[in-house]
């Protein structure tokens, strides 16, 4: 028996999701850490947990830089050209709301966290259907 079988199942889930719907996925969870946040902005606890969360969507964002990035990525010039403008305002708000924490600043980090993981979900599905 695998020791945590949270992770034996989070291993199988990333070996059989399409791609579309793990990225989906890693940016609700990342929403949903700020969202923690937020929730428990008087917890005593706070300070780290939103320094792993920033940290998190940080990490996040710089692999979609990479895949926009990268020469073989198939999305079209412009959408990739608005991700990455997309990225680099996640990017200062994250450093805006280290530098000055407010659980206010999180709200469009989150807003749009969502929002594109629930794009890549539509998209997945329609696509799977067609």
């Amino acid at each position: 028996m695998h020791p945590n079988p949270l992770r034996a199942y989070q291993s199988v889930e990333k070996a059989t999701l399409p791609g579309r719907l793990i990225e989906a996925r890693v940016l609700s969870q990342a929403a949903l850490k700020l969202r923690k946040c937020q929730e428990g902005w008087d917890r005593a606890d706070r300070v780290n947990a939103l320094d792993e969360a920033l940290r998190y969507n940080q990490r996040v964002w710089t692999i979609l830089q990479a895949e926009l990035g990268s020469q073989d990525n198939p999305m079209p010039d412009q959408i990739k050209r608005n991700l990455l403008l997309l990225s680099a305002f996640i990017d200062r708000r994250i450093f805006e709301t280290m530098i000055s924490p407010s659980p206010e600043k999180l709200n469009i980090i989150i807003n749009i966290n969502e929002n594109i993981a629930a794009g890549l979900r539509d998209k997945e599905i329609v696509e799977s259907v067609s």
